[in-house]
């Protein structure tokens, strides 16, 4: 049986790696709500898009992932937990914690068909609905606390990716999802033979499981090993990404695929060094897509020409853990390093501060 584990939040001025782990309830309150015009120090040190710039000013040191919900809400996923843009101010979700009670690092969020948002972490998995957190752990039934994605389906059922496979949650509780073992990646600090990078369901409502034993797509009850039906050159697949056309793009450690009337084609292949690793995609408002490699180099491709994002030494954004469009078209990046927004052609440093 499922144990609930209800908390209100307490949301309080930030103290880094820190957590306070008593239950109950207090009025929401900014970690920092000064407006940009009232600070006009901190607006130029935005301005100058610095690299690494006054780590004690950031939303965090790493910025693990970025999510904007159906309200316009963002949500963003840190080593130092959960935070959310309220107005002009940002928000520690602070009940969002370990068994132990300790701080999590948080490296994937999602919203439920009920408004509810998920988030996958280092200890399991949480959920917000309205000022109530409700945390999951491997007591619950989880198959393992060390989450790495988390989806919700058009159903309303979340599914888990962990270091040791996937499992969906819904009204009857976590039951395990079964997918064949791959093997260890040995030039990972974090992997297992069953590690699962992400979980992404498409447009027309079939799942994709990128992991450490290939890509799975799961449609009409039916698993099929995608990766090694259409070739596959590796197993290590980080992520998959449909465009405004509906095409997909898989990531994987030895190039960036596009999947087209059942075949696969490398377009990175003889470009970009094989083993670099390709990451997080996205797509620009003119169709561009936006992907990382190696976590420090940033490409784009417009369907013919693959080009490399030239950086200079007053204009970098972070070692780039995801690349993220919001509903206004913008791009973000984040990463170690923080957050940052591409503005004409130059990385704004997003702190505390904005500027949103």
């Amino acid at each position: 049986m499922i144990k609930n584990k209800l908390y209100i939040v307490i949301i309080s001025l930030l103290i880094l790696n820190s957590c306070n782990g008593k239950k109950g309830k207090s009025e929401l309150q900014p970690i920092h709500s000064e407006k940009k015009t009232e600070n006009p120090k901190s607006k130029t040190k935005n301005e100058e898009n610095t690299f690494f710039s006054d780590f004690d000013n950031q939303i965090s040191q790493v910025v693990r992932t970025i999510f904007q919900d159906s309200k316009g809400n963002f949500w963003f996923g840190t080593q130092n937990g959960a935070f959310k843009l309220n107005g002009d101010s940002l928000i520690h979700i602070d009940k969002i914690i370990s068994e132990s009670g300790k701080g999590v690092t948080i490296k994937d969020i999602t919203e439920a068909k009920d408004g509810k948002i998920w988030f996958g972490h280092t200890d399991g998995v949480s959920s917000i609905d309205g000022d109530i957190v409700v945390n999951y752990y491997e007591s619950d039934g989880l198959i393992n606390n060390d989450v790495w994605s988390i989806a919700s389906d058009k159903k309303g059922n979340i599914w888990i990716g962990t270091i040791d496979g996937v499992c969906v949650f819904n009204a009857k509780g976590f039951t395990e999802f079964s997918l064949p073992e791959g093997k260890v990646d040995s030039t990972s600090g974090v992997s297992s033979s069953k590690m699962v990078h992400d979980i992404f369901q498409d447009s027309k409502g079939t799942l994709w499981f990128s992991s450490n034993a290939g890509l799975f797509s799961y449609a009409n009850n039916s698993l099929t090993h995608v990766s090694q039906k259409l070739g596959f050159e590796t197993n290590f697949v980080n992520e998959v990404f449909e465009d405004k056309n509906g095409e997909l793009w898989v990531s994987t450690k030895v190039g960036l695929y596009n999947l087209k009337d059942n075949s696969s084609k490398n377009i990175t292949k003889g470009i970009i060094e094989t083993g670099k690793g390709i990451g997080s995609i996205a797509e620009d408002k003119e169709g561009n897509l936006w992907f990382v490699s190696d976590q420090h180099f940033l490409y784009t491709y417009n369907g013919e020409k693959l080009i490399e994002y030239e950086k200079t030494e007053n204009n970098k954004g972070p070692v780039t853990f995801e690349i993220f469009k919001d509903r206004d078209n913008r791009l973000w990046f984040v990463g170690f390093g923080g957050a940052f927004r591409l503005n004409n052609g130059k990385f704004i440093n997003v702190t505390r501060n904005g500027p949103w």
